[in-house]
């Protein structure tokens, strides 16, 4: 519990917005005086019911003071409702009903102290001095990981019109659904939610659903007792656990097989999780983020993906339009990886020259931002000077179209093995995605691969 000072502040040592929530209208108006002379922007609120609704205004409050019994419910309702809304806010509660249990229980949930009735000024004052000074940091935190965090750069209609809706849509605990092609930056989407987010101090955990082993899934996403299965020599915490407070988000959520979208719905909608061997579930807290790049209506009604997890995680939409729809990105996105990459290879301040800018501008990046990144990272890897011109973007060994060499017979001339081998291995890999509809899980298992190999192999064709 913070240290509590004794000393009387004066009237210019406190700034910020207060909620002060208390039934009894005398210590109400009395706090109201104290802070406002202490030099708080005060509001009151008579009970839970109030409280609420002054929370939901727009501008957040820095400090929120509240009883912890109240007729129409407690003080651990207005922290929880603060705790839904920021996480910046600190909140002191103060009671003449004092418990042990109730302290704890108050400080695991996110309270910054807790004072028994009758309290001193001084003491009330020292510790509100010390939480908003929490909060000003946590502020300042906030702004740093924001500067620190990949942006989603773009200038376009499209890109500005996306940031205003994840402004919105991080506001709401609810579930969202991210599409888009590949390559175009649904992680990026998901991180900027979490960040905008009231649950931007908590963790924000990836899980990338089409390299999960099938046979681990639900012991990853849930965890698992101990002895619950061969090998489990001890008790493990699962990925929604790890995410507790914070957003999970599950990428290719489209790669799931159907069983573990029945328990992935349960965990939704009950807000619990029962690891595999265990007798009890657990609540958690978790705001889920799910991208693909498949048409899930379609899966739907093809009866490869459940309608109700559909729907479960539909709640708010969020679509990435391809980069060739926003061909006034790609010169900013274009400078912005290109001096990432000069950082990473020690290249220095290095610049694309107009013609390469052209160049890029009208080239149709099927595979979109990644595509884009690995032309820019080749570029700077194999340029001998610190601009990038047009030659410097075409630095790519061709790849053969042609078809299998016959059996016999002469080898034409100059003939590139690489290249042929390279023709014949991206001819393999489409193949499979095409038997398995696209299912890059399956496509792997078909071709006797780890996932992770698969899509490596993928990644060297842009596809």
């Amino acid at each position: 519990m913070p240290r509590r000072g004794a000393a009387l502040l004066s009237a210019r040592d406190l700034v910020g917005r207060v909620l002060v929530v208390d039934d009894e209208r005398g210590l109400r108006e009395m706090l109201r005086v104290l802070l406002g002379r202490a030099g708080l922007d005060v509001t009151v609120a008579e009970n839970v019911k109030s409280a609420r609704a002054r929370l939901s205004e727009d501008a957040p409050y820095d400090a929120v003071v509240t009883d912890l019994l109240m007729p129409d419910g407690s003080g651990m309702d207005v922290l929880r409702e603060v705790r839904g809304r920021s996480r910046e806010t600190q909140v002191v509660l103060i009671t003449a009903h004092a418990a042990t249990e109730r302290a704890v229980e108050a400080m695991r949930d996110g309270a910054y102290d807790f004072l028994e009735k009758p309290f001193k000024n001084d003491v009330l004052l020292a510790t509100l001095e010390k939480a908003l000074e929490k909060r000003r940091l946590l502020g300042e935190n906030r702004q740093l990981r924001r500067r620190a965090s990949r942006p989603l750069i773009g200038s376009s209609a499209a890109m500005e019109s996306l940031r205003q809706l994840i402004r919105r849509a991080a506001k709401a605990p609810s579930s969202v659904l991210v599409t888009g092609e590949s390559g175009t930056g649904k992680e990026l989407v998901a991180r900027a939610l979490h960040e905008e987010s009231p649950r931007w101090e908590a963790p924000f955990v990836v899980v990338n659903c089409g390299a999960l082993p099938e046979a681990l899934m639900e012991s990853e996403l849930f965890g698992h007792a101990r002895g619950a299965f061969t090998g489990a020599g001890a008790a493990k915490e699962g990925l929604f656990r790890a995410a507790d407070g914070g957003t999970l988000f599950l990428d290719e959520v489209g790669e799931l097989p159907l069983a573990l979208q029945v328990k992935l719905l349960r965990a939704l909608q009950e807000r619990k999780v029962r690891p595999v061997g265990a007798e009890k579930e657990q609540a958690v807290d978790v705001r889920v983020v799910a991208a693909t790049n498949r048409d899930l209506e379609g899966e739907v009604r093809e009866k490869r993906f459940r309608e109700d997890f559909f729907y479960r995680l539909n709640v708010i939409r969020l679509e990435l339009p391809p980069l060739r729809e926003r061909r006034e990105d790609i010169a900013p996105l274009a400078m912005h990886l290109l001096g990432k990459h000069a950082s990473l290879q020690g290249r220095g301040a290095m610049r694309l020259s107009e013609d390469a800018t052209r160049e890029l501008g009208a080239r149709e990046f099927p595979g979109n931002v990644r595509e884009l990144e690995n032309v820019i990272e080749r570029a700077v890897a194999l340029s001998e000077g610190l601009e990038i011109g047009p030659d410097d973007l075409r630095m790519r060994r061709p790849v053969s179209t042609a078809g299998p060499l016959e059996a016999s017979g002469a080898l034409p001339e100059g003939f590139d093995l690489d290249a042929h081998l390279a023709a014949e291995e991206r001819r393999i890999l489409q193949r499979a995605l095409s038997q398995t509809e696209g299912n890059r899980t399956h496509a792997a298992r078909l071709l006797g691969m780890s996932f992770r190999s698969f899509r490596y192999r993928l990644a060297k064709y842009d596809e």
